[in-house]
């Protein structure tokens, strides 16, 4: 079988979908050709099964009414010029390439999944139900929509990147090192995390840092970042808080590694991978999202680790429930440590991103 991918970007260095350049090789290993329609393309170094077609956006060039038709125009003629190259569809996370793209995709008997992990419920996510065949999605909270199609099927990140990466820096012993991973944006809350190391400064009698790792990507997120920066100095944080920037997805291990904690602020509604490469790295995660509670009580249950599930879940922007979890954490570095080693070994059997694309590989033949 022959597959066509649609995704935003094929970029190994991209901090955000980065991930999916490992997606698209896993993919090509059960697949005779596969073929991806990209909405920007980056560097990569994919299989020579994989062909790339981009719609052309370059980087850093903002979507407007003018090129949004140039983009559709190629979409359209991409989907009908490679129609004998493919059998599938795997759109991943965009509906709307689906609402272009489904009624031609059906008329001609492809068969057409979704990967799809956000709460949100809008009118393409709707109609692009009515023309996939399945759709898969991370956690039952990552999918709200009630619809038969929906396939449960966990996420998948490259958990031997993370586990086989040398720790850098002894568990436990201060400064004790917090990071966020991910973009700046309310949705991400760093408020929450910004108030918990106020209230630690004032209370913790350790030394600590929190560094946020990751950037503001929209017009209205470079402004939140502003007022994030002016809270910093507000509460004369300036010497235990910063802002990396964006990390290249190979360099993010050695700083999974650095860190004695991992903190996660997205609210509940999908995996975010994030706390699944924490855990790959053996850095306990601190996360309010519902989403990861089995994995925390499996990683519990396993290493006999009593109520982990409570240890590492905070209520969702609570900042003085975060301090005192990060504080209870820290109290003992064998305890951080046993955490970690507990979290490393449910990654390994429950998120590894090659038996993941074999799930949907499998899902897809058979739908």
């Amino acid at each position: 079988m022959r597959l066509l991918i649609i995704t935003q970007k094929v970029n190994e260095d991209d901090s955000i979908l980065g991930f999916f350049h490992r997606w698209i090789i896993e993919f090509a290993k059960h697949f005779e050709t596969v073929t991806v329609i990209c909405l920007e393309e980056g560097g990569h170094e994919l299989p020579a099964n994989v062909k790339t077609l981009s719609l052309g956006k370059s980087k850093n060039e903002k979507v407007n009414s003018k090129n949004k038709i140039a983009f559709m125009r190629r979409f359209y003629g991409y989907i009908w010029r490679e129609r004998k190259n493919y059998d599938a569809v795997f759109v991943h996370m965009n509906p709307v390439y689906v609402v272009l793209g489904g009624w031609f995709w059906k008329l001609s008997g492809k068969k057409v999944a979704l990967w799809y992990t956000h709460k949100a419920v809008d009118l393409k996510l709707r109609v692009a139900e009515r023309f996939v065949d399945v759709i898969f999605t991370a956690a039952e909270e990552s999918f709200t929509l009630k619809t038969a199609k929906k396939m449960v099927v966990g996420h998948g990140i490259d958990v031997a990147a993370y586990a086989n990466q040398p720790r850098t820096k002894v568990i436990g012993v201060e400064p004790i090192s917090i990071i966020s991973v991910g973009r700046i944006t309310p949705i991400k809350d760093p408020v929450t995390l910004i108030e918990a190391a106020r209230m630690l400064k004032d209370k913790w009698n350790k030394k600590f840092t929190v560094t946020f790792m990751g950037s503001p990507v929209t017009a209205s997120d470079r402004e939140y970042f502003l007022e994030i920066k002016i809270l910093v100095d507000k509460y004369g944080l300036g010497g235990i808080v910063s802002f990396a920037g964006d990390i290249k997805p190979a360099d993010m291990p050695a700083k999974y590694v650095a860190a004695d904690i991992s903190v996660n602020l997205t609210p509940t509604g999908g995996l975010d991978k994030v706390v699944l490469e924490s855990m790959a790295s053996g850095v306990p995660v601190l996360s309010s999202n519902k989403a990861f509670a089995p994995y925390f009580e499996s990683a519990g249950k396993e290493s006999a680790l009593s109520d982990l599930a409570g240890k590492l879940s905070f209520k969702e922007g609570n900042a003085e429930d975060m301090a005192g979890k990060i504080m209870a954490l820290c109290a003992s570095a064998d305890g951080l440590k046993a955490i970690g080693i507990a979290l490393q070994k449910i990654a390994k059997e429950k998120a590894d991103v090659s038996k993941l694309i074999s799930r949907l590989s499998e899902a897809l033949k058979n739908v």
